[in-house]
């Protein structure tokens, strides 16, 4: 590993994964420009390149490991510097480092802020842990997408899902205040985002860890709708346990709350009430409402989504690339795709 690096670069960013992953990038790409880096799209220009891990399911885990092993080949033919970022840090970091020597540094998930210092001197590998931060509207932020833009209404999930993983390394569900939700959304206004898309591990969950009970998320809409112009507002990732009526009514009543759930469950009963929802009878859906269901177990053949890539903006525009968002990903299974090394290059098992 690389003990002494520029104290300035010229950075590329290649972003994997979902949509909370792509927000990570984003402040990561803030936090750089504020530090005086030059961010590139073009990776053949830059003299450092991040990959933002995702390690999700096996697919993601193995689409990370290519990504990482691209760039650091790439390292052969010229003088060039690979810091691993992500998920894939919080849970593999020390296999990563021990396997793939290339790699001069790693950014884990507590200290994306920290991205502008860490990619002039570089960082060890952390243990295996789980994340505790959580970004507030502060924290500078380069808009990959153009038109609309995501904001990340919580971290973590409490879910104990025999199949996922995702607690293990993005910790406890942890909502951020609704003022500096509001915040950070008229800052997006003002930068030209039109559709605000609010996500979340367990979006619908928003604010019971903050004493709101099930009306955190109506509650937050309601301040968005009020503080801000935007002409749509839509929130992604919804579960039949925690989804509350009220935001149906909100969405029949409010005509920029966008009609549309992306919930995980069968449709027929995800408007249905269940245990976590306390009635008796079906909940009643706006008209109009769009249903997009998530449904099946990992390995099943049927609706497995691929992993997204994404590589940072050309520097000379204020939004670069549109990210497609990834919902609804199979859960990561129990296993690291990276638990064999063979000839210093982890490989798929």
């Amino acid at each position: 590993m690389t003990d002494k690096l520029p104290a300035a670069a010229t950075v590329g960013l290649i972003s994997l994964g979902c949509a909370k992953n792509l927000v990570d990038s984003e402040v990561m790409l803030g936090e750089l420009e504020s530090r005086g880096h030059r961010i590139v799209g073009d990776l053949a220009e830059a003299e450092t390149v991040i990959v933002n891990t995702c390690g999700f399911v096996e697919e993601a885990k193995q689409e990370s490991i290519d990504a990482i092993l691209e760039v650091a080949r790439s390292k052969a033919a010229g003088e060039r510097r690979l810091l691993v970022a992500g998920c894939m840090v919080n849970r593999y970091g020390r296999e990563l480092e021990q396997a793939i020597p290339e790699i001069d540094g790693f950014i884990g998930l507590d200290d994306l802020r920290r991205v502008g210092e860490l990619v002039s001197i570089g960082g060890e590998a952390p243990p295996p842990s789980p994340s505790h931060l959580v970004f507030d509207h502060t924290a500078p932020r380069k808009l990959t997408t153009r038109g609309y833009a995501y904001l990340k209404v919580a971290e973590g999930c409490d879910n104990p899902c025999t199949f996922c993983a995702i607690p293990l390394w993005r910790g406890r569900f942890r909502s951020r205040p609704v003022a500096d939700l509001v915040a950070e959304a008229r800052q997006l206004e003002k930068q030209g985002v039109r559709e605000l898309c609010l996500i979340a591990q367990d979006t619908t969950r928003y604010g019971e860890d903050l004493g709101l009970k099930r009306s955190g998320m109506r509650r937050l809409v309601e301040e968005l709708l009020a503080a801000t112009q935007l002409p749509w507002i839509r929130f992604l990732y919804a579960y039949p346990t925690t989804l509350d009526e009220s935001l149906l009514r909100l969405m029949a009543a409010e005509e920029r709350f966008v009609p549309y759930l992306d919930i995980s469950g069968r449709a027929p009963r995800a408007l249905r009430a269940s245990p976590g929802l306390r009635r008796p009878g079906p909940l009643r859906s706006p008209r109009g409402l769009r249903l997009q269901p998530r449904g099946g177990h990992p390995g099943g053949r049927a609706g497995r989504p691929r992993a997204g890539r994404h590589r940072s903006p050309p520097a000379s525009a204020p939004a670069g690339s549109a990210a497609p968002d990834r919902p609804g990903q199979p859960a990561a299974s129990g296993r690291p795709a990276s638990s064999g090394a063979r000839g210093g290059r982890l490989q798929r098992e």
